[in-house]
């Protein structure tokens, strides 16, 4: 069985210097049941269709099974997905011997960045950029699944 491992951060500050590569992605979900997530993706020129599982009760760990798919067949199944699609410009930093995954969002998600690192185990330590801000690892909020149905620019209008 196939276990992710991640942590996931605010991102509080300049990181775009850094950053060796990005792509742009834009995914939607199939189901977006926590039990029994699948999601399609078009990243760049790929398609991908990936399941995830349950989280561990500190949500750092949880099932993850994903596959390439041709890229037609993955705009297909985005056409069909629930409503609410993710688009976002994912940058890569490599800082401490760890690659660092920068989801910079757009359209109904703007002004959200979240950094995550994926690790070998969830007691595993790693070097914390300067960049680095408040740790949301386990909440549920910054979830993508969550952000396609409840996406983060209503947060700020529901705040007023």
């Amino acid at each position: 069985m196939a276990k992710e491992t991640e942590r996931k951060f605010l991102v509080s500050g300049e990181y775009k210097s850094l950053t060796h590569n990005k792509t742009d992605i834009i995914q939607g979900y199939l189901s977006s049941v926590p039990a029994r997530n699948v999601r399609i993706r078009v990243q760049g020129e790929k398609g991908f269709i990936t399941v995830k599982g349950p989280g561990s009760a500190s949500g750092m760990s949880r099932y993850e099974w994903e596959k390439e798919i041709p890229l037609h067949e993955a705009k297909e199944l985005l056409a069909i997905c629930e409503p609410g699609v993710i688009h976002k410009t994912r940058h890569y930093i490599l800082h401490g011997g760890h690659t660092f995954e920068i989801d910079e969002f757009h359209e109904e998600n703007q002004g959200l960045v979240i950094a995550e690192i994926e690790l070998g185990s969830e007691d595993e330590v790693f070097e914390k950029p300067a960049w680095l801000g408040r740790e949301v690892t386990g909440n549920k909020s910054y979830y993508n699944a969550r952000l396609a149905s409840h996406p983060y620019t209503s947060w700020q209008q529901s705040a007023d």
